[in-house]
């Protein structure tokens, strides 16, 4: 990987760490434009903050798994940048609810519902092996691109160049997932604040499968179908 790759990976992280900086300061001052509209619990902005955080969770955990699985400094760099990203945003997400006074857990809306273009928000009862769209809920994958239990307890055990690959396949999988749900948010987000970070998490994550398709080819690998 070049040194220009790796630069260019560093300098959308920190800017998206600044620009996550500026958009909690801004989005609980007065004279912020949409200060007033402080968002409802089934709004696009509180579930887009909700199902996120869960998302951008299990990324930081992959993240960590395989820092503790290789000694590649590509992947562990790749993984600490991922980790430190994800962990910031999330925490600007949950603060988000907490400023709007909104629960950080939904016991009455399934994942991703706030997608839906006729706003039908049905409950959780039943959710499990449900069809979100393409989606199918099973073995704790909630959401699109996320990994499964079994997914998670592989790549826990796994070592080496094994880890590094199914890492990079399990990540590529949960980008493609996040970016959807962040261009889901880019079009429906009212709040000026979310929806930037929203679009700077698009931006992001696609630079980041550019380069762990790079990774996975020099490995001989390349994502998963």
């Amino acid at each position: 990987m070049t040194r220009t790759n790796w630069a260019a990976i560093t300098a959308v992280v920190l800017a998206l760490l600044f620009a996550g900086a500026a958009t909690v300061a801004s989005a609980g001052r007065e004279d912020s434009p949409r200060a007033s509209a402080t968002p409802t619990a089934d709004s696009a902005e509180a579930g887009f903050a909700r199902d996120m955080a869960v998302h951008h969770q299990q990324a930081v955990e992959m993240s960590f798994l395989v820092r503790d699985s290789t000694d590649d400094e590509e992947v562990r760099r790749l993984a600490y940048d991922i980790a430190n990203t994800q962990a910031n945003q999330r925490g600007m997400l949950l603060g988000w609810l907490d400023m709007w006074k909104l629960p950080k857990i939904s016991t009455d809306q399934e994942p991703m519902a706030w997608m839906a273009e006729d706003g039908d928000h049905t409950g959780m009862e039943g959710m499990e092996g449900m069809d979100h769209g393409a989606h199918e809920v099973r073995d704790g994958s909630l959401m699109p691109g996320m990994a499964t239990k079994t997914e998670l307890e592989t790549l826990r055990t796994a070592k080496g160049e094994k880890a590094e690959i199914l890492y990079l396949q399990l990540m590529t999988d949960h980008h493609k997932g996040g970016v959807t749900m962040a261009e889901g948010c880019a079009e429906l987000c009212e709040v000026d604040t979310e929806r930037a970070l929203a679009e700077g998490m698009v931006t992001a994550q696609q630079s980041e499968l550019d380069l762990m398709a790079d990774l996975l080819k020099a490995r001989g690998a390349k994502p998963r179908a």
